[in-house]
């Protein structure tokens, strides 16, 4: 049996991890760090480049690479290229396939199993597209984690001594809050809160906006209009951010950023720690509500939190750490890495789900986490009557009993909602269906009876049967924003077919790089023979060159075939024999 893989599945940086010797350990990434940037790009020769080598190509390529795609997770977002549509799941399966490969790579052994995380505050869209894309990247998702339910699995294996630990993740793009419980052979996730759009990426803008502000004023030029320009831009403000959790200032350089009528102009700025907290503090603010609505729903005072941890690189910022001490009294820990704590807990809890016992001084431990929110259905009047609260903890089946608004009503359509506010409207619609023959009565006589099923990925199913006719309708909640089964399958041939030219593409490229270096050798080689070497033999090697050379020049890496390799290979070896038949001579 293959190991299941942990995958931080993260905004601005994916990590993988595996349980080695009953150790979660990070796999390095192929560009040899702990992390791998979540970039895609399309390159115009028809490459697609996964990770650093995406990240690094961005400023020359900014239209065709995508980065933050998690944002767009569960969303209609698509972006077109080469007259290709990809959606958010497509091109996180890309990143997906690339941590897949990383883990092979490392093993040594075929990987087809893993355990995903996503933040805690992911609605049940959200979870379903990020299965969706692990399926598509030929993985079987075994199980869906929330991000700081694996943090504090990871610390809790540490530190299995009763304790009640609030998580403040704050990540790339997402922010989560989690009030967790160790001990007693339990880790229960008590409430959690957050955020999915608050992160590293809003602090980044925030320094671009400035940058912006900055050179319009200095040099009377706008560069929100030049794409390589902004390109840059998003690195430096990257850069400097991380460089203000260090420095009190950081000096910005970009020389050659634009031009205007013909001249080259520069960007040379320094920017403050104190300015940079100024620009993000209400961002930073953000954060305090999630962390009181956690405490509230757990039921706990800041005051009798024993720890508080720290998960997600932004979480580095001097301005954030003074944050979580004044809303919870306590110095967070810094006895976890915040970026590879999340992967190391979906690696043990992938390893437990193969049998292996979790536990924490020598006492096995059980797994309880919690919905994100409350689901609900829309009743009379557009009110969201709820079904499930928020924070219920996991799996749940539970059911209540609605009938008709109309009289003599032979169907009813359900429609299903997750959020907190009181009116239909104002929360997600995840999915709607309908129960056809109902048997005709007065208004308010049928019996519906309507069952939520959460199971431990937070993913639901919901039926509806008429406790009269016992007919029954029951679907795994779908919309609009999910990929249909036709769809996930065409995507995953798409994938294989996208790995395999992939392959193809580097043969090519090494072999191309090859011909071209021994049709350079081989000219070398007739000019040093010069008039030594027998006229017949000369007129063949150059007659074998040209037809090598042709062959290089009509190759396209967009379109490249294994046919067109294989002549390829053949001219290079046919000229290489009669090149090594030369220099025996």
């Amino acid at each position: 049996m293959g190991k299941v893989i942990g995958i931080d599945l993260g905004t601005t940086n994916s990590c993988v991890s595996v349980v080695e010797n009953n150790e979660p350990v990070i796999i390095p990434a192929s560009s040899g760090g702990t992390t791998t940037p979540s970039v895609v790009a399309f390159t115009r020769n028809g490459e697609r480049l996964v990770g650093e080598a995406a990240r690094r190509q961005a400023v020359t390529n900014t239209e065709r690479t995508i980065s933050s795609v998690k944002r767009h997770m569960g969303t209609k977002w698509s972006i077109r290229i080469d007259g290709t549509e990809y959606n958010p799941q497509t091109i996180s399966a890309m990143i997906l396939m690339q941590l897949k490969k990383d883990a092979e790579d490392f093993l040594g052994e075929p990987v087809t199993e893993a355990v995903i995380t996503v933040p805690a505050y992911f609605n049940d869209i959200q979870r379903q597209a990020t299965k969706d894309a692990g399926r598509i990247a030929g993985l079987e998702v075994k199980r869906i984690i929330n991000e700081p339910t694996s943090a504090a699995l990871s610390y809790g294996l540490d530190h299995g001594e009763p304790q009640k630990v609030m998580v403040y993740d704050l990540g790339g793009g997402t922010f989560d809050v989690s009030v967790i419980e160790i001990g007693e052979g339990v880790i229960e996730v008590l409430a959690t809160a957050g955020n999915n759009h608050l992160g590293g990426d809003d602090f980044d803008q925030r320094i671009i906006d400035w940058m912006v502000k900055e050179f319009k004023a200095q040099q009377h030029v706008d560069l929100t209009g030049d794409f390589a320009a902004m390109q840059r831009l998003r690195d430096a403000a990257e850069q400097v951010k991380k460089e203000l959790s260090a420095t009190e200032s950081s000096q910005i350089l970009l020389p050659y950023l634009t031009q205007y009528k013909g001249t080259p102009l520069h960007l040379d700025m320094t920017l403050t720690r104190p300015k940079f907290e100024e620009l993000i503090w209400d961002l930073i603010e953000k954060t305090a509500e999630p962390v009181k609505n956690a405490l509230n729903d757990a039921g706990l005072a800041a005051s009798e939190l024993n720890r508080v941890l720290l998960v997600g690189g932004s979480t580095r910022i001097p301005a954030v750490q003074r944050k979580v001490r004044e809303l919870t009294g306590k110095e967070p820990s810094k006895n976890i890495n915040p970026d590879e704590c999340v992967a190391k807990g979906a690696a043990i809890l992938g390893s437990t789900l193969q049998g292996n016992a979790l536990t924490a001084a020598g006492q096995e431990l059980l797994l309880l986490d919690v919905t994100p929110m409350s689901f609900s259905i829309e009743t009379v009047g557009g009110v969201a009557t709820r079904v499930i609260e928020r924070n219920t903890t996991l799996p749940i089946r539970y059911s209540q009993i609605f009938s008709t608004a109309a009289p003599y009503q032979r169907s009813v359509e359900i429609n299903v909602l997750q959020g907190e506010r009181t009116m239909a409207r104002d929360n997600k619609s995840i999915g709607k269906f309908k129960l056809k023959g109902i048997k005709a009565a007065p208004a308010g006589v049928p019996q519906i009876e309507v069952t939520f099923d959460i199971d431990t990925n937070g993913i639901l199913k919901v039926s509806a049967k008429d406790m009269d006719t016992g007919k029954e309708q029951s679907i795994v909640i779908t919309a609009d924003d999910r990929m249909s089964d036709a769809e996930i399958e065409q995507a995953i041939r798409d994938a294989q077919s996208y790995a395999g030219q992939d392959q193809i593409r580097r043969d090519a490229i090494e072999l191309l790089d090859e011909s071209r270096k021994l049709c350079n050798e081989t000219e070398l080689s007739l000019k040093n023979a010069g008039k030594t070497l027998d006229r017949a033999a000369k007129k063949q090697i150059k007659a074998d060159s040209t037809r090598l050379q042709k062959l290089i020049g009509k190759c396209r890496l967009e379109k490249v075939t294994e046919a067109e390799l294989a002549e390829i290979r053949e001219a290079k070896q046919i000229l290489q024999n009669s090149v090594d038949t030369l220099m025996r001579r």
